[in-house]
């Protein structure tokens, strides 16, 4: 089944046609503990969800950690619920994917989790309403699960939610530093994607049309926002997720998933902490450290084309634009202002370097070269 996307103000209505062609017997409902009333989604979705029988679900933290998914596939079966929905930001949505999948498998969580048994397709309809402009998860057949502090990731075509409903109307009451960093994330996806060894013509498309939006109206969105602007940010992180769907993310996520889970950062701004350096880094590519199988000058020529979608004309200026969107939006730029130090670098390299995700980068990253990086932003 191809994903049916229903945008702009208003469009939560269309969940009373979707429950109405599925006919759920039970409803699992998967939100945020404050975000669902917070974000008015309670008061706009109770009307068409109360009219079928849900168990709501929302005892789980940020980051989604295995126990609390073993929590809820038990309760999602004890409940003997037939229908997933999510509703709320990155975590909300990675957890009722994962739900959505692993509720029906045979075989141990972890397996499946780890990549040691191959998930079979999912059978549960699923619906995903973001509250923030980020992750891009409603459009993405990734979801992120962490064991012991490590980051994994489910990856299966079906993961994939049926349906996506973004109205900008809940993410209007998002506080600015959650604003900020979830924007953050979806302009890393936008740059990721669009350099990644594993990037295609389509998901270039995707990335371009992210990145142009989110330049526009990223920081308005976070210091001074109107209607326009929240939809267009919910529209550029719907963009980005559909881009790195195909092309991956890339070194500055890789490095970003330890900056989170031992020190607390919140994702986007973790990812955002990183990139400046990779830009520059990345702009230098050589024969001798090219990881894509395109060619040095195809590397090059996208990196020129990202500095002109960025309005700049070096990876120098390029590293400063991202810096300063950073600070405009009251983001920290370095690590020490954070409470990481030189002494946490082997933490964050021993964490975040993964071989594997480093190969959707354009250029090899080694060990000494994440040092360096790491060093810079101290």
């Amino acid at each position: 089944m191809k994903q049916k996307i229903y945008s702009g103000y208003n469009s939560y209505k269309k969940i009373y046609y979707i429950l109405k062609g599925l006919s759920p017997k039970k409803i699992f409902l998967v939100t945020g503990k404050k975000s669902y009333f917070l974000s008015g989604a309670k008061n706009l979705l109770s009307k068409f969800i109360n009219k079928y029988n849900y168990f709501r679900f929302y005892d789980f933290e940020t980051n989604p950690k295995l126990e609390y998914l073993m929590n809820g596939i038990n309760i999602f079966n004890r409940e003997k619920c037939d229908i997933i929905i999510g509703v709320g930001g990155g975590s909300v949505m990675d957890i009722a994917k994962s739900i959505s999948i692993l509720a029906t498998q045979q075989g141990g969580l972890e397996e499946f989790i780890k990549g040691k048994i191959s998930l079979k397709k999912r059978q549960i309809p699923s619906i995903m309403i973001p509250t923030t402009a980020g992750t891009g998860s409603e459009s993405t057949h990734f979801s992120v699960i962490y064991i012991n502090k490590i980051k994994y990731s489910l990856a299966h075509y079906s993961l994939l939610p049926d349906f996506a409903i973004l109205d900008p109307f809940f993410t209007e009451n998002l506080p600015p530093h959650i604003t900020a960093s979830t924007s953050m994330d979806a302009l890393c996806q936008g740059i990721e994607s669009f350099w990644s060894t594993n990037s295609t013509e389509e998901s270039r498309i995707y990335s371009k049309q992210a990145m142009k939006l989110i330049i526009s109206n990223i920081i308005k969105n976070v210091n001074n926002p109107d209607t326009i602007s929240r939809e267009k940010m919910l529209l550029a992180s719907n963009l980005a997720g559909k881009a790195i769907n195909i092309a991956k993310t890339t070194a500055p996520h890789a490095v970003s998933y330890p900056i989170t889970s031992y020190f607390n950062i919140p994702h986007g701004h973790a990812v955002a902490l990183t990139l400046p350096c990779f830009i520059e880094f990345n702009n230098d590519v050589s024969l001798e450290n090219l990881q894509d199988n395109r060619g040095i000058k195809f590397v090059k020529n996208r990196m020129s084309e990202l500095f002109t979608i960025l309005k700049v004309k070096t990876a120098n200026k390029a590293k400063d634009k991202i810096i300063n969107i950073m600070k405009k939006i009251n983001l920290e730029t370095r690590l020490s202002k954070l409470g990481i130090n030189r002494n946490n670098i082997d933490v964050i390299i021993e964490n975040g370097f993964n071989p594997q995700r480093m190969k959707s980068n354009p250029k090899l990253v080694s060990e000494k070269d994440l040092r360096v990086l790491i060093d810079k932003i101290i």
